[in-house]
């Protein structure tokens, strides 16, 4: 069992509370997923449960954590440093487990993950695998540890579909538990059986939690359930309120009336008169004390707010945005022949989208694409790289790094986008390496949006938002007025957003006409 006691976590640079007086506790059988908008504490609450001091940088922690002898195993968001010059072998025999591993486990693992059986041994640098395939690596040597308890933050991100089908199979069959993050959706409705919801309510002043010990599907329509029955009697409340003063107000006006128009030689009237106001004051302090109790509006975290493609000019159904051909596609280091016979039309505002195998070379396809659509002078095009740090300068602020002419007009607009997409004033002005992936997702969307692209190049371009901004990126996408060309393991995504889907193999790239 895992034990989380009064946790309170504060933000050491603005002083924000992330999360207050939170209780909870896990046992075996618990796959437990914990959702809420970018930004609110998701990551630093499973790395304080893990270790401590890996939030000692940039959060204080109050509160009791209680393992027992659960062995936790911890998959963090990106790979750490210190990990991305080691070779394959190198990463996998810092774990003594590796050593104790027989031939045939590694070779089952290695079936599992969809990797080459000799993949242990391999001396490619950590930091040169493709997204999957550094998830992959770091599943599977914690996996060989036999842990216990799994902590795992956000690991359906870049995995290939069958990779991500067989995830599924272990967190529904893991006899212990599981607490994870994720932003794959169909992920979490297929295996989470506890929700443990993080939110910044009134404009992130206040926040919130929610542990509810039911499937995610079930936990948002029970939750939409009570918000509507609560708005409802809010508004019954209301109604019934603005009836009762209007009455009570007539009364005081009508005994305010008479009591000024009465006479001296009335005095008992007067008295009757004065009775009865201080009986009307009375009833007004006893509605005041009904009121403080009467049923409130819902407050929830309210969903970002963004259009895409706005200042973007529109592409003729007729233009060929790109027609690529490629004899063949190498790994960077021309090494290795990734595939052969490539070759891809899009024309007008299509939106398609790539699927293959890790490491098939997808991203290594897409970045040959983007230098060619970015050369483009007849259209305008905008890339989201996988790795956001490609494009992003870490040390700026989201303002500065958006702002071109950094004056007063144009600074204001930016902040009133940031604004949009959720981000307090504070955040604005902290300096983008200390912002969530999902966070650092949002300003290369917004730098995109601004520069009036009508053709976007997006790697995994939702696989840093959350469960609750994913619909509405999906829907902004979607809604986009000019072609995108993607990859992306994101079911959803691949089902709401594009209108054609290409499966990447070393053969090239063929069409997908039964995807679901």
């Amino acid at each position: 069992m895992l034990q989380i006691k009064n946790l309170t976590l504060t933000h050491k640079k603005d002083f924000r509370i992330i999360l207050q007086d939170f209780t909870c506790a896990l046992n075996d059988g618990d796959k437990a997923v914990i959702i809420g908008e970018e930004g609110n504490g998701k990551s630093t609450l499973l790395k304080w449960l893990y270790h401590p001091e890996l939030i000692e940088p940039y959060a204080e922690a109050k509160g009791e954590r209680i393992t027992a002898r659960e062995r936790m195993a911890y998959l963090p968001q990106e790979l750490p440093e210190e990990d991305r010059e080691k070779a394959l072998y190198e990463f996998f025999a810092e774990d003594p487990a590796f050593y104790e591993q027989p031939p045939r486990s590694l070779s089952a693992l290695a079936g599992k993950f969809h990797v080459p059986q000799d993949f242990f041994y391999g001396d490619q640098p950590m930091g040169t695998l493709s997204g999957g395939e550094k998830v992959k690596a770091q599943m599977m040597r914690l996996l060989m540890a036999q842990p216990t308890a799994l902590l795992l933050d956000e690991p359906s991100n870049d995995l290939d579909i069958e990779t991500l089908e067989w995830l599924e199979e272990l967190i529904l069959d893991w006899p212990g538990i599981v607490l994870f993050i994720s932003h794959d959706e169909t992920l979490i409705e297929r295996t989470a059986n506890m929700v443990i919801h993080i939110e910044q309510i009134r404009r992130k002043t206040v926040c919130r939690h929610t542990i509810a010990h039911v499937p995610y599907l079930q936990y948002r329509r029970e939750r939409e359930d009570s918000f509507e029955k609560q708005a409802r009697q809010a508004a019954n409340d209301r109604r019934e309120k603005e009836i009762r003063d209007e009455k009570l107000h007539r009364i005081e006006q009508s005994v305010a009336y008479h009591l000024g128009a009465v006479s001296r030689q009335a005095p008992s009237v007067g008295r009757l008169l004065k009775k009865k106001m201080k009986a009307v004051k009375s009833l007004e302090r006893r509605y005041e004390r009904e009121d403080a109790q009467m049923t409130q509006m819902p407050e929830e975290e309210t969903a970002i707010f963004f259009k895409l493609g706005e200042k973007a000019q529109t592409i003729p159904a007729g233009k060929t945005v790109i027609e690529f051909s490629a004899d063949r596609l190498c790994t960077p280091d021309h090494l290795r022949v990734l595939a052969e016979n490539i070759f891809l039309r899009i024309k007008g505002p299509e939106k398609v989208g790539i699927i293959g195998e890790n490491g098939a070379g997808k991203t290594t396809l897409l970045r040959l694409m983007a230098e060619e659509l970015l050369k483009r002078p007849d259209i305008r095009a905008a890339y989201m790289p996988q790795n956001y740090e490609d494009l992003l300068h870490l040390e700026m602020t989201p303002v500065e790094y958006l702002a071109i002419s950094g004056d007063k007009e144009e600074t204001t607009r930016i902040r009133t986008f940031l604004g949009s997409l959720k981000y307090t004033a504070d955040e604005m002005d902290h300096s983008i390496d200390e912002l969530s992936g999902g966070q650092k997702a949002k300003v290369l969307l917004l730098k995109m949006s601004l520069s009036g692209a009508n053709v976007l190049i997006l790697d995994e371009p939702t696989r840093n938002f959350s469960a609750l901004s994913a619909p509405v990126i999906r829907r902004m996408l979607a809604e986009f007025p000019g072609a995108i060309l993607s990859i992306s393991h994101d079911r959803k995504y691949l089902g709401e957003v594009c209108g054609r889907i290409y499966r990447f193999t070393k053969d090239g790239l063929s069409d997908v006409t039964d995807f679901s």
